[in-house]
């Protein structure tokens, strides 16, 4: 399978089925943003710090990496920073470009792979803002170390990602509220994809989903340069059909350095 077209396809999809990651952020929030009131999130529940960031966004080159839909883009853009989106899918591309026509900002949009930044020479931004997204590519690694790269020395890294815990249960029985390992951490989609129970579940139009192990998520920083500044936790709204939020945090958010 062609993992990225394949993926590229299924977000275009899921703007069509307005995913929550695919809802473009309000005027209010774009306003709000103008006047230095704002936040963005990495996961679904927790905003990222706000010392986490300059205290001023003004003239900052922000690359938002996988980070297409219309909401951290746009919010960083009008608080000041001058802002470049790249994203594998169009549909989530154009979400952006609705609301930086919407709100007349100015957003450098590119349609890209996140482990490929080639096109952006070293040491070209202050700032990476990596949205959970790396669970659609196979191997991480080349994502660290591509953010290391384009980085300015002393720039910033802010990544979300799952902790892989979340893809080592049966779904089937999860639904039923039993947690039951099935799944080996790492994990891939590639590897359980004619799994009647799971594709009951997912449905085979969906995007093709890795769990990446810590050591690659984690230690992938560190091994690619970067020295972890900050660290925290986030989760789901536990449902019906997903229970495992009732009894572990189940994503993660990083803030690292590019030393200087």
């Amino acid at each position: 399978m062609d993992v990225r077209k394949h993926n590229r396809g299924a977000w275009d999809r899921l703007v069509e089925k307005k995913n929550e990651w695919t809802l473009p952020v309000s005027p209010a929030v774009i306003e709000k943003a103008r006047r230095g009131e704002w936040s963005i999130v990495m996961t679904p529940l927790k905003p990222v710090p706000r010392n986490w960031f300059p205290a001023s966004m003004q003239g900052l080159e922000i690359l938002c990496l996988a980070s297409g839909g219309g909401q951290q883009g746009p919010v960083l853009s009008a608080a000041g920073a001058r802002v470049t989106v790249l994203d594998n899918s169009p549909a989530q591309l154009a979400q952006d470009r609705l609301v930086a026509k919407r709100e007349s900002l100015d957003i450098r949009l590119i349609e890209g792979d996140m482990r490929d930044l080639s096109l952006f020479k070293d040491e070209t931004f202050d700032m990476v803002v990596h949205p959970t997204s790396n669970l659609f590519v196979p191997d991480v690694k080349p994502v660290w170390r591509e953010a290391y790269r384009v980085l300015k020395k002393g720039g910033t890294l802010i990544a979300g990602f799952c902790n892989p815990i979340m893809y080592m249960f049966d779904l089937k029985l999860e639904q039923r509220g039993i947690l039951q390992v099935k799944y080996a951490v790492p994990y891939s989609d590639l590897e359980h994809m004619n799994d009647p129970d799971r594709l009951e579940i997912t449905g085979p139009d969906e995007p093709v989903e890795f769990g990446h192990s810590l050591q690659d998520q984690i230690g992938g920083q560190i091994e690619a340069g970067f020295v972890l500044t900050g660290f925290f936790e986030d989760n789901f709204v536990p449902d019906e059909d997903e229970i495992l939020p009732n009894y572990t945090n189940t994503l993660i958010t990083t803030r690292a350095l590019k030393p200087a």
